[in-house]
């Protein structure tokens, strides 16, 4: 009996973090910090900042297959393979089809990356403050339940996390998007600057900024005491940065929380259900599968923060059933695993700059990140037929150009005769979608993974406001690029399927009335009130922002007052 009191105590921590990508490696951080004996449990690999980056410093002709994926390999990841960074470089941090099947009610591509960091490694690094006008776009427009918070109750936070994760950007003065605590911004190029005054003088509440994004550009002391240096500019983000030149759980929050001897890290960790004591009216602990032996063991705490990503954190809180939660924990509403929304990434627009201005000029060296569109689209009113608006990634840029003509010395002159083709431009829309209750994320009766956890279950699907604004967003761009002289305008629907902005946000939603939404305003559930969710999860609705900076910001909210609660014997 004393051996099981000693192994029960052993498995015994203040808190539990469920998952260490964005949000569970700040909430981790956030944990330690404030002395709590915290356990993180992830079910992928460890990968251990700059020991387990393989590719990291390989020269392309040390590839392969040149940094392309082989085709065998295309054909059994049909989902992956379509993912932009899904290459031979990085296709080791993210998961295969065929090894974590899920189910397509509607065609859903769900890019995932099980390891300690999560996606964390993988993300494009953009990040944007939410305002005031997304947070009571709902209450506003009538399209999801209001958000319990407002920009104010997140500004202090938004500042606390770019100091410490270090962000680039310029102060726009945008009421759209709000200023933030900035590294100096590596700049727009001539052509970006050139569009950027065109827009500014035809219309008013439009605007081209400088990407905001999680780079070192002036690493500060707090980002030295991280083992942090400046970013390279290498734009081999995907592969791990050895010199923490961006954000990442793995660079940063994860080696911080282990510095302070307070965390726990156990890595091919599948967290199967948590634990709920009708007895307690709290959760008590998890039940955790190991990745490779199949054993279960169960771990305890007073507070656990679910930071699974967005989907992974629904399906866990469906598979957490009880007497006292049939459906689901926390979901006396009904509303778990429903109002699912994503970012609708489809539209782009593609032209030349033939201006002769730019002609001499070259787009010297490499940059992390590119120009910004922040929505402009039913701002201050409602003047569209559809509901809410757009963002656009923009930018500019030439290649050399040669011919591959002829044999022999004719080719290898050829190959020489390197010329600085045109200037092109591009964008890209970055719509919101509304959370519908038809959007669904649900688990299958019958099948199963390896591991014993019911397949997920994706019904999700764009709808016509979808349509209507991937077609304003081609018609007012291309009248954006008509007045800055761009030739040759090229729009493009790929009808991909959703997913493939790997925003996916909703599902235990944040909300005012517990009888439609999962949590509080301070992610704390509304029905068992040591259980704290803030991955993407939480979002009530998704605005047009990449979405990580606000996870980041939320955890660390939902981390400060969840310790002072139980600090008060609160919870």
């Amino acid at each position: 009996m004393g051996n099981t009191n000693d192994s029960i105590q052993n498995r015994t921590f203040d808190a539990i973090v469920i998952g260490s990508g964005i949000s569970g490696g700040w909430a981790a951080k956030e944990l330690c910090d404030k002395g709590l004996k915290t356990l993180v449990l992830e079910r992928g690999r460890n990968v251990v900042h700059n020991k387990d980056y393989p590719t990291t410093n390989m020269m392309p002709w040390e590839f392969t297959h040149h940094g392309q994926v082989p085709q065998d390999i295309v054909d059994k990841n049909p989902v992956v393979s379509r993912c932009y960074a899904f290459r031979e470089d990085a296709m080791h941090f993210f998961v295969k089809d065929t090894e974590h099947p899920y189910i397509q009610t509607k065609p859903f591509d769900w890019i995932r990356g099980y390891q300690v960091g999560g996606k964390s490694l993988l993300w494009a690094r953009q990040t944007q403050r939410w305002s005031d006008f997304d947070f009571e776009g709902p209450a506003r427009d009538g399209f999801a339940v209001d958000w319990p918070i407002r920009y104010k109750d997140l500004a202090p936070w938004y500042s606390y996390v770019e100091k410490f994760a270090g962000i680039s950007g310029d102060k726009d003065g945008i009421d759209v998007l709000p200023d933030g605590e900035f590294l100096p911004a590596e700049g727009l190029n001539d052509v970006e600057k050139y569009f950027k005054g065109v827009v500014a003088k035809n219309y008013d509440g439009r605007h081209v900024i400088y990407g905001r994004c999680a780079h070192l550009t002036d690493p500060q002391e707090i980002h030295t005491q991280q083992g942090r240096v400046q970013c390279q500019n290498r734009t081999l983000c995907q592969r791990g940065c050895p010199f923490g030149g961006y954000f990442s759980s793995n660079s940063s929050t994860i080696p911080w929380a282990l510095k302070t001897g307070n965390m726990t890290l156990r890595p091919d960790s599948v967290v199967q259900e948590i634990i709920y004591d009708d007895t307690k009216n709290k959760a008590t602990g998890v039940r955790v599968i190991d990745a490779h032996t199949k054993s279960v063991t169960e771990y305890y705490a007073k507070i656990i923060f679910v930071n699974a990503a967005a989907f992974n954190t629904n399906l866990l809180l469906l598979n957490s059933t009880s007497r006292r939660f049939p459906q689901g924990l926390g979901n006396d509403s009904g509303v778990l695993g429903k109002y699912v929304a994503f970012h609708n990434y489809r539209a782009h627009i593609n032209a030349i700059c033939e201006d002769e201005r730019f002609k001499h000029l070259n787009d010297v060296g490499r940059r992390p990140t590119s120009g910004y569109i922040p929505r402009f689209r039913n701002v201050h009113k409602q003047e569209t037929d559809f509901l809410r608006g757009y963002a656009a990634g923009f930018g500019a840029g030439r290649d050399l150009q040669y011919s591959t003509d002829g044999f022999g010395q004719e080719l290898k002159d050829q190959l020489a005769s390197k010329e600085l083709g045109p200037w092109y431009v591009g964008s890209h829309m970055m719509g919101e979608t509304i959370p519908k209750v038809t959007n669904t994320l649900s688990l299958d009766p019958n099948k199963k993974d390896e591991w014993g956890m019911p397949l997920l279950d994706i019904n999700i699907s764009y709808d016509d406001n979808d349509e209507k604004m991937v077609k304003d967003f081609q018609e007012q761009m291309t009248e954006m690029y008509t007045k800055a002289g761009f030739t040759n305008i090229r729009v493009d629907d790929s009808k991909q399927a959703p997913g493939l902005d790997i925003h996916e946000m909703g599902g235990a939603r944040m909300g005012l009335d517990p009888k439609t939404s999962i949590l509080n305003k301070w992610n704390q559930m509304h029905a068992c009130e040591n259980v704290f969710v803030t991955d993407g999860s939480c979002m009530t609705s998704t605005s047009t922002q990449n979405p990580s900076l606000t996870y980041m910001a939320l955890t660390a909210r939902a981390v400060d007052y969840a310790v002072g609660q139980l600090k008060k014997g609160e919870i």
